[in-house]
């Protein structure tokens, strides 16, 4: 079985069906069946099909994808979902990534090496976050700046008021996700707002947009 998503109605899962069936074609696989999705990373897992994909895998199953990043919207994400698979005895494989789990009653050392690694990193990801996350807050209390969603106005943004809080947040690479929940708005609305303002230079409005693409994508 195979799973492909694009993000929008621009894109299409042609190049992604190729990578696939080529590769399982060198193999001498046949792919009995592909879930194909074109949803944001940031949709639910049922409207990506996820659930549905889930359901329709059994133990001893292959999944091919062409990259990790199709799975899911974030490390944590695609790591657990990867995790599942290995417990249910799901073999999977990951194109671009040169990535082949077997599943978690594989006795292959490189399997269980990866498995863990992948685990590893999720609980780094958090807990980096969590630090920036908490550094920042600490800096935005130090300058006596209140926390809490203002009050919106006609004319006014929301954020209004709150540039030297998001700076700060910004120069500790707290994700913008997180930063929008903070700060009581829509990651977008925040992404709009910073465009608007300037509030950052063009170094960082392209490590901005860098972050944009990755978050995206996962």
């Amino acid at each position: 079985m195979a799973y492909v998503r694009v993000s929008t109605d621009e894109q299409d899962t042609d190049k992604q069906r190729h990578e696939i069936l080529e590769y399982a074609n060198r193999q001498k696989w046949v792919v009995d069946h592909i879930i194909s999705s074109t949803m944001s990373s940031r949709a639910s897992r049922k409207k990506r099909r996820i659930e549905e994909l889930m359901s329709m895998l059994a133990p001893g199953d292959t999944l091919i994808i062409s990259e990790l990043s199709r799975l899911g919207r974030s490390v944590p994400e695609v790591i657990n979902l990867v995790n599942t698979l290995s417990k249910n005895n799901i073999r999977l494989i990951a194109i671009k990534e040169n990535i082949d789990i077997r599943g978690e009653h594989d006795n292959s050392t490189t399997s269980k090496v990866m498995v863990t690694m992948f685990s590893l990193l999720a609980e780094l990801e958090r807990d980096l976050i969590s630090q920036r996350t908490k550094a920042a807050l600490r800096a935005v209390k130090e300058k006596g700046i209140k926390l809490g969603r203002p009050v919106g106005r006609l004319g006014r943004s929301k954020l209004d008021g709150k540039e030297k809080e998001i700076e700060i947040f910004l120069a500790k690479r707290v994700p913008i996700a997180a930063i929008a929940r903070i700060v009581g708005c829509s990651r977008q609305g925040l992404v709009n707002y910073l465009q608007k303002k300037k509030l950052y230079s063009p170094k960082r409005e392209r490590c901005l947009l860098r972050q944009d693409v990755r978050e995206r994508r996962l």
